[in-house]
């Protein structure tokens, strides 16, 4: 099967709607690098729908891949063997460092991605503050970087994300280097605005408890080369705490199965 990455125009009529039926389309996708013993293969044969609107959580052991996926589907790299599909535009993406321009205020670092998006330079000041006060810092245009929280620059990350106005939302363990309290904190807000603009959203991340409290699906990589092992429905009304019964239940689960996972990669 060839190896394509496709993305197509979003127009004012289909904005928020994906006449496709899903956000992303993952089909029957391999990635392998070159290395100096031969070809390594990275992952292997995957194939997952993401619905228009849907919140699903990458998970798997470091090494196994995630990153990797999130980078084809981005169309950041190409797929070795088959096909990736994004219906409505280039997704946006969201690292795990906020990569924000230093020598730019908060307001001035979403001004840009609404710049290179053909928003008028009248209207980017309005819409940037905007976007600040959906992540709910409002008054932080001016800030510059070093004047902000790490919990405050993931926030303007995400809103220069939302700023692309793309209605696919890729993010690489973008909490992962926050202390437990702002992650909390950043959960609870992500959950909100992903429920308020009904975004579809692949979420990597390798914390199990973190996948169940945000996912309406979680999907377990294999390690090495990743496959899709499982895939869990997470049935659990939201707003979620991580220290909810139901979100530790689950967790517990989705572990052992994990462990499995990497207790099988130890031993081949």
């Amino acid at each position: 099967m060839a190896s394509t990455t496709v993305t197509k125009d979003r127009t004012a009529a289909g904005a928020g709607t994906d006449p496709a039926g899903y956000a992303a389309r993952i089909e029957h996708v391999s990635k392998s690098f070159a290395t100096p013993g031969g070809r390594q293969l990275v992952l292997d044969d995957i194939s997952l729908d993401v619905a228009p609107g849907e919140f699903v959580t990458l998970l798997g052991a470091s090494g196994c891949g995630k990153s990797t996926l999130l980078n084809l589907v981005a169309g950041l790299d190409a797929p070795s063997a088959g096909t990736i599909e994004t219906p409505g535009g280039r997704p946006a993406l969201m690292f795990q460092e906020h990569a924000l321009f230093p020598w730019l205020t908060a307001g001035k670092n979403i001004e840009l991605a609404l710049r290179l998006r053909g928003v008028a330079k009248a209207e980017r000041r309005t819409e940037a503050e905007r976007l600040l006060e959906l992540v709910r810092l409002s008054g932080a245009y001016g800030k510059r970087v070093h004047e902000l929280s790490g919990g405050m620059r993931q926030r303007v990350a995400l809103a220069r994300a939302l700023a692309q106005d793309s209605q696919l939302l890729l993010m690489d363990e973008p909490f992962a280097a926050l202390d437990a309290i702002t992650r909390d904190v950043l959960h609870e807000e992500l959950t909100r605005i992903w429920r308020e603009t009904r975004l579809s959203v692949l979420f990597v991340t390798h914390n199990v408890r973190e996948a169940v409290r945000l996912a309406e699906r979680v999907v377990l990589l294999s390690s090495r080369p990743g496959r899709i092992a499982r895939e869990w429905s997470v049935g659990i009304e939201q707003p979620r705490r991580i220290e909810d019964a139901a979100v530790a239940e689950l967790s517990v689960e989705i572990t052992e199965e994990l462990r499995g996972e990497i207790r099988r990669h130890g031993q081949n």
